[in-house]
Order: C-alpha cells, then sequence, then structure tokens
C-alpha cells in the first residue's frame, strides 16, 4: 500500500513540475530571467558600478564615520 501511493505521488508531482516547467520557462534566452535589463548597455554599467560600488566602499565609509567621531 505504501509503495503505490509513493509511487503515484511521485509521478503526479513529476507531471506538475514538468508541466509547470515547461509552460513558465523563457525559452533558454540568455538574460531572460534576470531581474534587470541587458539592452542597454550605458544603463546596466551605470547599476553595475552603483552597485559594486556601493558594496566595496561601505566598509571604508563604515570606518571612517568611526574615526571620525568624537
Amino acid at each position: 500500500m505504501h509503495s503505490v501511493l509513493s509511487r503515484i505521488s511521485t509521478k503526479v508531482g513529476r507531471n506538475a513540475l514538468s508541466n509547470f516547467v515547461r509552460t513558465h520557462s523563457h525559452g533558454g534566452v540568455p538574460g531572460e530571467n534576470l531581474p534587470f535589463d541587458l539592452t542597454n548597455r550605458y544603463k546596466l554599467t551605470l547599476w553595475f558600478i552603483l552597485y559594486a560600488g556601493s558594496g566595496f566602499s561601505a566598509p571604508y565609509l563604515i570606518c571612517r564615520h568611526q574615526l571620525l567621531k568624537k
């Protein structure tokens, strides 16, 4: 009984996952599932500089703030 239920649930789950991937897939287009747009290279460059620059500069700004505190 247990093995029959596990086989049925596995088959139903596998079919549901396959249908979800088949209907909600982006077709394998590179960059289609990214949360930002790749078509405008200058906007992408600006956002990357802001994102990476804020992450790399944060420890230095925090250290500077601590050193300047009275």
